[in-house]
């Protein structure tokens, strides 16, 4: 027992290390301050009405009426039934946010160092590269945080892969069952998906290893092993998966429901738009920022001091000093994408001691993080490589449900630290010909360093230093403020670079003593370990770092209502507002209305079709969908313009249109008074045959309760009668009833409810209770308790196998 413990010693030892550098770095949080992150600012506008009434009622609602005109809350934070992966997640991610996500890079993928069986001081070191990798801080400071949290858990899933192909087949599989639930869990399935394409790469490496080897049965049956331990991961997430996948038919990246009108038939459309998709790819030469933090300037405009170009330049045209700088923050970003952060700086110290790796590691290793490295790499440019980008976008299945495919570069945050880390290995420890190793530590100098040099002496001439965005700032009287601004860019191009230079120089000049003996080993270790931490931070606190956090109150202010809010709140009807002072992308309203606007990468796509008519000024689409304020513009003030000839809640309708498909209903929209007449599509004429509608003067439909899962209605009519419900159509999980009798729902105004409703008095009630929660609830739960058993079952094993061997040898 004494020996087992000293054993696991190091190793209780670097996870409080972990602890202890994830606290330090976002040490504010021990004050009691939190990190402000935009996205989750956004988050809490669309949450707010289902979490205030989980508070509320204590039940869980899946739908909101905040957004968007209404919408699932499965990608919002849905609490659902026997979600056990979530419960353990939590117990992994005990610190305080965001120190929680630090820590579980450093944890996962110094777990997964140790399975690829490399010495715990060069797994810290590794944990170190990975952890603190700009791309994966940036993305904690501006609130990715499910992206943080899905590519945190790639490592501990790799770690369960590569424990199944070492023959450790039970544990292999119950690691890669834990950490497939704990992944998907995160819910951000493009990080899984890239995690995927990277995954298939180190099956090809290992096949082909196989094969060579004559060990093709052990890789199917690694292989057998490793489909059932995903598939019982992605089972203990049922729930989340069975209804996104539901709901996602239905939002902007499923199926089109317009099509084109110069189209002939054929298949419907699915999945985002190429343009949309490539909208954020990077450059090529761009991508040389992994290795020189701005050498395409970074995403904000960067207070370069009295010292800048463009300060000076205003000084000589004639600003004054107050003036100059005011204006003379300096866009450093030159690059094609629309926008960006923060180069995702890999660190130079971990880019050169990955290219050693890759000079000296050979075999399925070196092929899948080669391969790996240059897929996601051609993959980030998008359409600045285009062919390989539309193959994968036409062919590869789900593919054309992403966006942003610069962020598949996280393959390279992972990669890249794996070859450091063998790199600074087989260079310390292999036993091959020691001029061979110094050879490649020349070459891997020689090529970044000079590289780096190359930038420093020559980067004017090199680059343009502008984007294609700022041709028109090239003549006329804006030409010299940027020529100003390209002097500022070289400058930091040129510091940059010579820092990038001057850390190969370092790390070289290590491990070059260390080869000859005149420095031992650990103190190696340790120098580039600091090496590494001292380039990453000092890039990673140029974008996030104490001025990141406030407190808790400053952070509610965000959601203090403003005046024009103030005066909508004094109206206690059931309404939506429309807020064009902000855009349509906003979740401001969402805080505190039922609303049109939104914040979602999944949106639904019928509000999406819908807003088009809502930016063209349709009012009989408005007055549908029952908007009855619009905030609106004012010489840069806001106000809020009432609108009176909102329909209301519900109203019966004096006629049915009747239209072939949905671009026919959509266009129809611009002609009816939606407030008289409703259009549905020839699918539902089964439904609507032989069945004549009238209204009386005294018909009516009363609103009797609202709740995000339940509307209840009181509906009076002489006549039987067809009545029109603002709220939004979704197939799955709402239920109507007429006095307690189930009644179909008719898709209606191409995103409204409607029903058939017989002449009297009746009661309407609509309930949300999707029986897609239901069954994967069911799945979730039985799927847990096998993993559990089998976890147990592992233990149980291990145990008595070492009692056995005790045993022997006492014996």
């Amino acid at each position: 027992m004494n020996f087992q413990f000293k054993r696991f010693l190091p190793h209780l030892f670097v996870v409080f290390g972990f602890i202890v550098i994830s606290l330090l770095y976002f040490n504010p949080v021990l004050s009691g301050k939190m990190i402000y992150q935009n996205d989750i600012k956004l988050y809490e506008g669309m949450a707010k009405q289902h979490n205030e009434h989980r508070a509320e009622t204590g039940e869980e609602t899946y739908w909101t009426n905040g957004a968007y005109g209404g919408m699932p809350t499965y990608q919002m934070g849905a609490k659902f039934p026997h979600d056990y992966m979530d419960k353990l997640d939590k117990l992994i991610r005990f610190l305080p946010r965001p120190a929680d996500y630090l820590f579980l890079y450093l944890l996962s993928f110094y777990v997964l160092m140790l399975v690829m069986r490399v010495p715990w001081k060069y797994a810290v070191i590794g944990a170190l590269a990975f952890g603190l990798s700009t791309y994966l801080i940036i993305i904690i400071g501006v609130g990715h945080n499910s992206k943080a949290h899905a590519i945190a858990y790639f490592p501990l899933v790799l770690s369960g892969i590569i424990l199944t192909f070492q023959k450790r087949y039970l544990w292999g599989f119950i690691l890669t069952a834990v950490a497939m639930g704990l992944e998907v869990q995160a819910n951000h399935y493009q990080m899984t998906y890239y995690l995927g394409l990277a995954v298939v790469i180190l099956g090809i490496a290992y096949l082909v290893d196989a094969y060579k080897k004559k060990e093709v049965p052990h890789f199917f049956k690694s292989v057998g092993v490793l489909i059932a331990a995903v598939l019982l991961g992605l089972a203990t997430n049922a729930t989340t998966l069975l209804s996104t996948a539901e709901y996602a038919k239905t939002s902007i990246r499923g199926e089109k429901l317009l099509q084109p009108k110069n189209t002939l038939g054929g298949e419907k459309s699915d999945g985002l738009s190429y343009d949309y998709i490539t909208e954020y790819s990077y450059g090529k030469m761009e991508s040389l920022n992994l290795l020189i933090p701005k050498l395409f300037g970074a995403g904000r405009a960067s207070d370069l001091g009295n010292e800048s170009e463009l300060y000076n330049k205003y000084l000589q045209l004639g600003a004054s000093p107050s003036e100059a700088k005011y204006y003379s923050g300096v866009p450093l970003y030159w690059g094609e994408q629309p926008f960006v952060e923060a180069p995702p700086y890999l660190g130079i110290t971990v880019v050169f001691m990955a290219l050693l790796g890759l000079l000296l590691v050979k075999g399925r290793l070196r092929w899948w993080l080669v391969g790996g490295m240059v897929l996601s790499l051609m993959l980030s440019w998008g359409k600045n490589f285009e062919g390989l980008t539309r193959f994968f976008i036409d062919f590869v299945p789900f593919y054309n449900k992403f966006r942003a495919v610069s962020s598949i570069q996280a393959i390279l945050e992972l990669l890249v630290p794996i070859a450091a880390v063998f790199g600074l290995y087989r260079f310390l420890n292999d036993k091959e010909d020691q001029k061979e190793r110094l050879k490649k530590l020349y070459i891997a100098s020689g090529i970044l360093g000079g590289l780096c040099l190359l930038f420093y002496l020559f980067g004017g001439s090199l680059f343009d230093l502008r984007s294609s965005r700022e041709a028109g700032m090239a003549v006329g009287e804006q030409a010299p403020i940027l020529e100003a601004i390209k002097e500022d860019r070289l400058n930091v191009l040129k510091s940059d670079s010579l820092r990038s230079f001057l850390f190969i120089i370092g790390v070289a000049g290590i491990l070059w003593l260390t080869f000859k003996k005149k420095v031992s080993e650990n103190i190696a270790i340790v120098l580039i370990g600091l090496f590494v931490v001292v380039d990453l931070v000092a890039v990673d606190r140029r974008s996030v770092n104490e001025e990141n956090f406030i407190s808790e109150r400053e952070y509610r202010e965000y959601f203090v209502p403003t005046q024009v809010d103030e005066s909508i709140l004094n109206d206690n009807g059931h309404f939506r507002v429309l807020d064009q002072f902000r855009g349509f992308n906003n979740s401001h309203t969402s805080y505190f209305f039922n609303s049109l606007n939104g914040y979602s990468a999944v949106r639904p796509q019928r509000m999406e079709d819908m807003y088009d008519k809502v930016l063209r000024g349709k009012i009989g689409v408005l007055n549908m969908l029952n908007v009855k304020y619009v905030i609106q513009d004012n010489e840069g003030n806001m106000y809020a313009q009432r609108n009176p000839y909102a329909n209301g809640p519900a109203w019966f309708v004096d006629e049915i249109q009747t239209v072939p498909d949905y671009n026919a209903v959509y266009d129809a929209l611009d002609s009816i008074d939606t407030k008289k007449t409703a259009v549905v599509r020839e699918a539902y004429q089964s439904e609507l045959a032989n069945y004549t509608l009238k209204k009386d003067s005294l018909s009516r439909i009363e609103l009797l309760k609202a709740a995000p899962n339940e509307m209840t209605y009181k509906a009076t009519n002489s006549q039987d009668g067809f009545a029109v419900f603002s709220e939004a159509y979704y197939k799955n999980g709402w239920i109507a009833t007429i006095d307690g009798q189930e009644a179909p729902i008719i898709e209606t105004n191409y995103m409204l409810r409607g029903l058939k409703v017989p002449k009297g008095s009746h009661d309407i009630q609509f309930t949300f209770d999707p029986p897609v929660v239901k069954k994967g609830s069911m799945i979730t739960l039985s799927s847990s308790i096998i993993l559990l058993l089998i976890v147990f079952g592992g233990l149980y094993m291990s145990f008595r196998k070492k009692n056995q061997h005790v045993t022997e040898e006492e014996a």
